[in-house]
């Protein structure tokens, strides 16, 4: 049985202190001076920064980010439809495949972990709006800052696997997948995403029913989320019910209509006065690197040493250099790369500063991956997608 609720408990915080929570990391590093005056704690989740409650989106606060995997309890939450699962039972829930195929599937959560060999990929999911704030000129639509990302461990069966048991039509080409959350009124369409067959074929698109060794939470699509390593979370479609093959590309709104750029345009850019008329669906996560700590407002000391640490990711290639500049982009030096959880888990970066004086420091950190791909100066679109230009942190040394 699934049982839909109308809306989503939250308790607001009036306080959240930031933890120290990387091996990475040393007591130098400065808490963040500034407190979230929007924090929440959802059921079944830890605090998070709220952005919308229908649908639901929650941010993962920033130092988070100074772990490897992201926990599950403060993974980032991105809906765009209002009406969720309450509670879904497992005793009765089935994954449906259909169309262009020789037998149609029913499979249980069961048959999923008995039938076909586990598999495990680590992979960033981040949202294509993640950083939409920052746009300058500003853009309509959810504000999110750098939390709209996560990066975890995850578990399922190959996509590739279950199409092979029903076994796909020679005339197939296309893939489309839907959920159970469902439109709140009968104009709003419903949220269908679609893949071509060769890219479900790749043997790395799977069906997740674990995240970081731990059944996927209610607000992250259990029981089932579709995962598509190195592209963008609108792809990762949560609470998976349905997969339909098609003969013939498959058309609808989320696909011809949302989530497009500017077509065969580095970093999906235009210009704000002059916007593309040429667009596509987006896909591939772009070369990126952010801060994670010190974050924005930390107040420094002089002639102490700060470790700076952030991380770097890609879609999939490979990210092979990461340098930062203390003096606005004068200058660059190169940071040591940590650990490599492989091509589509993001890459933490970090480098060991004093700063010489008191005063304003201007710090830019770019990202370069195994294509020579690396980041611009200045990056914008009409819809706030795909942000990845080279970012900024101002801090004061005192």
């Amino acid at each position: 049985m699934i049982k839909c609720f109308s809306a989503i408990s939250f308790c607001v915080l009036l306080f959240f202190a930031c933890t120290n929570l990387s091996c990475n990391t040393n007591d130098e590093v400065p808490v963040h001076a500034a407190s979230e005056s929007n924090l929440v704690k959802p059921k079944d989740k830890g605090e998070m920064i709220l952005l919308t409650d229908r649908a639901p989106n929650l941010e993962t606060p920033l130092h988070y980010f100074l772990l490897d995997f992201t926990p599950n309890d403060v993974f980032f939450v991105r809906w765009h439809l209002a009406n969720l699962p309450e509670k879904v039972d497992l005793d009765t829930f089935h994954l449906y495949l259909k169309g262009a195929v020789n037998k149609t599937l029913s499979l249980s959560m069961n048959d999923l972990k008995t039938k076909f060999k586990p598999f495990t990929i680590n992979a960033l999911c981040a949202c294509a709006g993640n950083a939409r704030s920052f746009f300058n000129p500003r853009v309509a639509g959810a504000q999110w800052k750098n939390g709209g990302m996560g990066n975890a461990k995850w578990t399922g069966v190959k996509l590739k696997d279950i199409l092979a048991l029903a076994g796909v039509d020679a005339n197939a080409v296309d893939v489309s997948f839907n959920g159970l959350d469902a439109p709140p009124l009968s104009t709003v369409p419903d949220f269908e995403k679609s893949l071509s067959l060769a890219h479900c074929m790749d043997g790395e698109v799977m069906i997740a029913y674990e995240m970081n060794e731990q059944p996927l939470p209610l607000l992250n699509g259990f029981p089932l989320k579709l995962v598509v390593p190195g592209w963008y979370a609108t792809y990762w479609v949560g609470m998976l019910s349905t997969i339909t093959v098609h003969d013939k590309k498959y058309a609808g709104y989320w696909m011809d209509k949302a989530y497009k750029s500017p077509k065969g345009v580095a970093n999906g850019n235009e210009k704000h006065d002059s916007l593309a008329k040429d667009v596509a669906p987006i896909n591939k996560l772009d070369v990126r690197s952010i801060f994670v700590t010190p974050e924005p407002d930390s107040i420094l000391q002089s002639g102490k040493t700060y470790h700076i640490v952030g991380v770097a990711m890609d879609g999939g290639d490979g990210i092979t250099k990461v340098e930062i500049s203390f003096d606005d982009g004068k200058t660059w030096t190169a940071t040591k790369l940590d650990v490599d959880f492989g091509k589509y888990s993001w890459r933490h970066w970090m480098i060991d500063w004093k700063a010489p004086t008191a005063g304003k420091y201007i710090l830019k950190v770019k990202a370069t991956n195994s294509k020579g791909e690396t980041q611009p100066e200045h990056q914008w679109n009409r819809s706030g997608y795909l942000r990845n230009e080279i970012e900024k942190l101002e801090l004061i040394v005192k």
